[in-house]
């Protein structure tokens, strides 16, 4: 392929730290993502700036922004790294068979993925299924994962984003800790004299909002705060205390009575699980068999939660 006359492509680790310090608006950010220090990132944004001959980046007070060379750059190189991680990623899966690797949180993997991962390998012997967990979102142009499931609202350039499950939340106790209830549970603000279990520092005002209770902003200093919703479950299930928790993740639990969900209201959020992949891979056959079976799965889970609810 030409390239103007006298004029040299730049590194490319120059380019991969531009692009994902653009798509971060972080170089904090940058340099966690691709395993650098924040002094490497700038080094290599400074480099590709001297040979573009123009600033990327605005460097403002703890924070940067792009200039209107870097949003014209920006979107090009994005486009331009996914196609070569998605033309190498085909390679790969010409030359290494059925292996497909999937990464997503620790709570969906354990709670619903895994469960039904056997049902897949049943109807195809063929696939190995890998999954990662993992809290930082993964640069899928790297070429190391197939698909994710993530939370949010569906929108990651360079990705096909395809709703999955919703994300909401209940109260939910074993029975156990029910019974130690002085009184019982007849109004949601009864839950007031449990411990209650956090992951996020605002989700059980949230939830009472949606019951219609006002409660003090103090309950945020209180109870015990975790960091996931499968450690929340696990201690929910030994009697400790209170957690909000996805239904549709701990619908096993609720079915063998291990818990229970005293009132039905759900905190339902504005963001979802989509299942993600690079856009330009979406025509990959193990790709397009995954994400049809995990569409299925989840119709599924969809359909047994309104049964359950009529």
């Amino acid at each position: 392929m030409d390239t103007q006359p006298g004029f040299q492509l730049p590194p490319l680790a120059a380019v991969r730290v531009f692009e994902a310090a653009a798509r971060h608006l972080s170089f904090t950010r940058a340099a966690a993502e691709l395993g650098m220090t924040q002094a490497a990132v700038s080094y290599q944004i400074r480099l590709l700036e001297d040979r573009v001959g123009a600033p990327l980046f605005h460097r403002l007070t703890r924070k940067v922004a792009l200039t209107e060379a870097g949003q014209r750059l920006a979107p090009v190189l994005t486009e331009a790294l996914s196609r070569m991680a998605g033309a190498f990623a085909a390679l790969r899966d010409d030359a290494g068979g059925g292996l497909l690797s999937v990464t997503t949180v620790l709570t969906m993997a354990s709670n619903w993925l895994v469960p039904r991962l056997g049902r897949f390998q049943e109807a195809h012997p063929g696939y190995t299924v890998r999954v990662d967990t993992m809290t930082a979102k993964v640069d899928f142009t790297r070429g190391e994962h197939d698909l994710g499931i993530r939370v949010g609202k569906g929108l990651w350039p360079g990705l096909a984003a395809h709703w999955l499950l919703p994300v909401d939340f209940a109260p939910m106790c074993s029975p156990a800790l029910l019974q130690r209830a002085g009184g019982g549970l007849r109004h949601p603000r009864d839950l007031l004299r449990l411990p209650l279990l956090w992951d996020d520092a605002d989700a059980w005002q949230r939830w009472f909002a949606a019951a219609g209770e006002a409660v003090p902003a103090s309950i945020a200093d209180e109870g015990l705060r975790l960091d996931s919703q499968q450690m929340m479950g696990q201690v929910a299930k030994a009697g400790q205390g209170v957690a909000l928790l996805n239904p549709l993740l701990f619908a096993e639990e609720l079915a063998s009575g291990q818990l229970v969900q005293p009132f039905p209201t759900l905190l339902r959020e504005d963001v979802a699980y989509y299942i993600v992949y690079l856009e330009t891979r979406r025509d990959i056959p193990k790709i397009a068999l995954f994400r049809d079976w995990l569409l299925a799965e989840a119709a599924e889970t969809m359909a047994t939660r309104r049964t359950s609810a009529a």
